[in-house]
């Protein structure tokens, strides 16, 4: 809904069936699940185990309630679900599902205004709907206080929303829907999923149509029909509710049944079964797009998520392509230097699956010799079947996937969300622990059973081919309204502790005991500003580099250590920055700790680790030069900053500046930059700052600081005045769509502004209900989203606004963005009509409840120069 819509899976992993006896209540039983530890000659500590517990109750309305209680921090999320999807549209009524998503926001017969100005108001976050094949969804966190009148304002569109919808409402969003689709298919690829469809399932199939639906069906959609939908598939039988949070069984179902427990069941819901459609030879077929890089998508149809075949399909398909290791990923991308990048993965949904195998070929590639190793690397591994260190690594590798899921109670992959799918797709809340168990317990033969069932006949191969660059010359009382909101409540902030090594390093730490992971961050206080201009891309291409190789270890075995530990490993740099992270599993700490130190000291800088990945980086500023919003913004910075200012040029570098890079360059980056003196290590996680303090001197005890002084950088970003008559600068690029970006300077980073510059942004375009979105998309209908903001930097920053709209109505949004910029510099209280906890307050709590969040917040505390606690 949100800008937003995607299928949820299973954590990378397809579901089991599960058939659950419909008890009155349930509680899950604990998990006995564990994994053996890999089969290596070094011994390393046993992977924890996991669960989710959960209390399951039906109401006599036939609405099922699942409750998870979390007490880390006083939020609960409200996830509900409704098992309806595009499979139950009817021929000549496709879209419907996701149209009626959106109606779902605009509003009931109680709170009869913007769905999403009555949560915010509560201080709601992680807030969304979204609509795939096979169900529906509405959901978000807000505080313990909030949740009657959450529960309320749920309960009021789940049984008295019909009143609410009229002939403009259905008209508005109709307009927003086919907006949205004129959006995602004005994308490179963003075709690609029309034509699998249409070429893989018969048309009489459920899933023969896709969620977004046809223009011809969307513009054919009237009142009464869409209504009936509501009457047909949003009864409450046919929704299920998870709270997961800071409540009690108890508490939940008191209050569910208060709100929830006069909404009439609704009619028994007709849902199709398993419609498993195997394809019959191969059939194939050719796409162009405006792509900066030719692509091949693979597909054979096979088995529902919940299936075993599924599961191990599912498995194969990270053999194949998860990890530098997996053998089409070092074939074509590493050995053969063919691709730039390879997936491969079962995509199971409710009634039937598919695998689909991805490679994206370098500009100029060989489609035809990419597919050949395709078809050549799966013949071997479903002859020969997966070795058992390749299996070890799949089976930890979920496992610590599965682990990092559970830090969060909500949004999409959240505790919740798994819950929620377990219940409508599986029929009880513990289904994905079969799936889980199945992994572990997983044989070679398992996998290559199931691959020679199911992908060795029936494929479709379409190839997706850039245009040719032709030029041309020239129950309750609801009349007593919305319940009050309580007092927010008290948040409990980390403190940050300090050390620093005996190298010089400094460390920040706050501790996090909830999941047994720690995360990393390295910060170098050196980004893109420091390249000179025929180096351009020069520090985003460095970090990048290392993580391909270390003096003793090449790049498949760097990932195939990672595997083995549970571990991630990242690298990159922005204008002022340069980052080195790591996520470990806290029982593998000190090996994790060996392989990130490794990788920081000793890079090796080889030719063909950097050839690589300079080509991957030359790519991707191909496929960047064809994005209408890349496009817009490296324009919007040049003009705002300068032609000759290090903030102007585009970080990544230009085709010719990073073509002309050599590993020389980049081990001198390294030499100049990476040094303790010039270095804080961020940590949050599972340990004790006494704990690392001796494992980390331990590990970088190698590390010391040069005894040249540090070279100079650049001064902070300094705009040049723009005075004059605006600016209207134009990217002519024919499309369905046209990118409007508009930019001012702002002021540099001031903790005694910056919460208003917050408050001006979120009544402007940093919300849902900001003007600009409110303006070109649910009054006007000519845009899926309008958005703005300010990022954290030094210096002078740019302020800009965004908006993706339909072509034949640029010049009126640029005259409606240039209005609502006009009234907000105008306004003194440009929030005036925002109130409650807000996003702002609330999104910093929802950051706080997960590592990366803290990470964040102490990254930012530290590279803006803040003082004292998280405040």
């Amino acid at each position: 809904m949100r800008n937003a819509r995607r299928l949820a899976l299973l954590g990378g992993v397809a579901s089991t069936l599960l058939i659950a006896a419909a008890a009155h209540a349930e509680t899950a039983p604990p998990s006995a699940a564990a994994i053996a530890p890999p089969a290596t000659q070094e011994r390393l500590a046993p992977l924890p185990e996991v669960d989710i517990a959960f209390t399951k109750f039906v109401l006599n309305n036939g609405l099922t309630l699942i409750v998870h209680e979390d007490h880390k921090a006083p939020i609960v999320a409200v996830n509900i679900w409704y098992g309806v999807g595009s499979k139950n549209e009817p021929e000549g009524r496709s879209g419907f599902a996701h149209l009626f998503e959106h109606l779902m926001f605009n509003g009931s017969e109680n709170y009869n205004t913007d769905f999403f100005k009555g949560t915010e108001l509560l201080g709601a976050t992680d807030q969304n709907g979204t609509t795939n094949t096979d169900r529906t969804n509405y959901f978000q966190n807000v505080p313990t206080s909030a949740l009657d009148a959450m529960l309320w304002l749920e309960s009021d569109r789940m049984g008295h929303l019909l009143g609410a919808i009229d002939q403009a409402r259905l008209d508005e969003q109709r307009g927003v829907v086919q907006n949205e689709k004129r959006q995602g298919e004005n994308q490179p690829y963003g075709r690609v999923f029309n034509a699998i469809t249409a070429a893989t399932w018969p048309d009489e199939h459920p899933y023969g149509h896709t969620v977004i639906g046809s223009m011809e069906d969307l513009n054919a959609a009237d009142l009464p029909t869409v209504q009936q939908w509501f009457r047909d598939y949003y009864g409450a039988a046919n929704a299920v509710i998870v709270l997961a949070g800071d409540i009690t069984p108890e508490q939940a179902r008191e209050k569910v049944e208060r709100y929830f427990g006069d909404i009439p069941s609704g009619p028994p819901v007709t849902q199709p079964r398993r419609m498993v459609v195997p394809m019959v030879g191969a059939q194939r077929e050719v796409m162009y797009d405006r792509v900066g890089q030719p692509r091949l998508y693979k597909v054979w149809n096979s088995t529902p998520s919940g299936e075993a075949d599924t599961d191990y399909l599912g498995m194969l398909g990270n053999v194949l392509a998860s990890g530098r290791s997996s053998r089409l990923y070092k074939r074509l991308v590493i050995d053969e230097q063919l691709a730039t990048a390879v997936s491969a993965g079962a995509g199971g949904r409710q009634i039937a699956g598919q695998f689909i195998v991805t490679a994206t070929a370098k500009a100029g590639g060989d489609l035809n010799r990419i597919e050949a190793i395709v078809d050549e690397e799966m013949a071997r591994l479903l002859r020969d079947g997966p070795t058992a260190e390749e299996l070890e690594r799949v089976r930890t590798q979920t496992a610590a996937g599965y682990i990092r899921g559970l830090e969060r109670i909500g949004g999409f992959g959240g505790k919740s969300d798994l819950l929620a799918q377990s219940q409508v797709f599986y029929g009880g809340p513990a289904a994905w622990r079969n799936s889980y168990q199945r992994v572990v317990d997983a044989r070679p033969g398992n996998l290559t059973d199931a691959g020679r069932r199911w992908l060795t006949d029936g494929s479709y191969s379409l190839e997706v081919l850039p245009f040719p660059d032709y030029s041309v010359a020239q129950g309750v009382d609801r009349t007593a309204g919305v319940p009050a909101v309580g007092a927010a409540p008290q948040a409990v902030f980390p403190s940050i502790e300090r050390a620093q090594l005996s190298n010089g390093m400094k460390v920040m730490f706050v501790r996090r005991e909830s999941v047994p992971t720690v995360s990393m961050n390295l910060i170098l206080d050196a980004g893109a500003v420091v390249d000179s201009d025929d180096k351009a891309g020069l520090a985003q291409l460095t970090p990048q580099v290392m993580t391909n190789g270390t003096d003793d270890l090449t790049a498949i075995e760097i990932s195939d250590r990672l595997q083995l530990l549970g571990a991630t490993l990242g690298a990159g740099s922005g204008t002022n920055s340069t980052n080195v992270t790591m996520t470990a599993l806290s029982a593998r700490l000190d090996p994790s700790l060996d392989l990130f130190a490794d990788v920081v000291l000793n890079p090796a800088f080889r030719q063909e680790d950097f050839q690589r990945t300079r080509t991957l980086q030359v790519a991707a500023i191909q496929q960047s030069n064809r994005t209408p919003g890349a496009i817009a913004s490296r324009v919007l910075s040049r003009e705002m900053y300068g032609p000759t200012s290090p903030y102007g040029r585009p970080g990544s570098g230009t085709e010719q500046t990073v073509a002309s890079l050599t590993p020389a360059d980049a081990e001198a980056w390294h030499s100049t930059w990476f040094r303790p003196d010039n270095a804080t290590l961020v940590v949050v996680g599972d340990t004790t700052l006494a704990e690392l303090t001796p494992k980390l001197e331990r590990a970088f005890a190698g590390w010391r600081a040069p005894s040249a002084p540090m070279p100079a950088r650049p001064g902070l970003a300094d705009a040049p005045e723009h005075s004059g008559q605006p600016r209207i600068l134009i990217v002519d690029r024919a499309g369905p769509q046209s990118t409007i970006l508009a930019g001012r300077i702002a002021p540099a980073f001031d903790p005694a502004t910056e919460a208003s510059i917050d408050t001006m942004n979120t009544a402007l375009g940093g919300a849902f209900t900001s003007r600009i979105n409110m303006n070109l998309r649910e009054d006007k209908g000519w845009s899926y989203g309008a958005g703005g903001g300010v990022p954290y930097g030094r210096g002078d920053r740019i302020y800009s606004v965004s908006a993706g709209v339909q072509s034949d109505k640029t010049a009126e949004s640029l005259a409606e963005l240039r209005r609502e910029l006009t009234e907000v510099h105008a306004s003194a209280d440009p929030g005036r009509d925002r109130g409650g906890p807000g996003e702002h307050g609330a999104g910093f709590g929802r950051q706080l409840g997960n590592q990366c969040g803290h990470l964040r917040r102490a990254f930012e505390h530290g590279r803006l120069g803040r003082a004292g606690k998280l405040l």
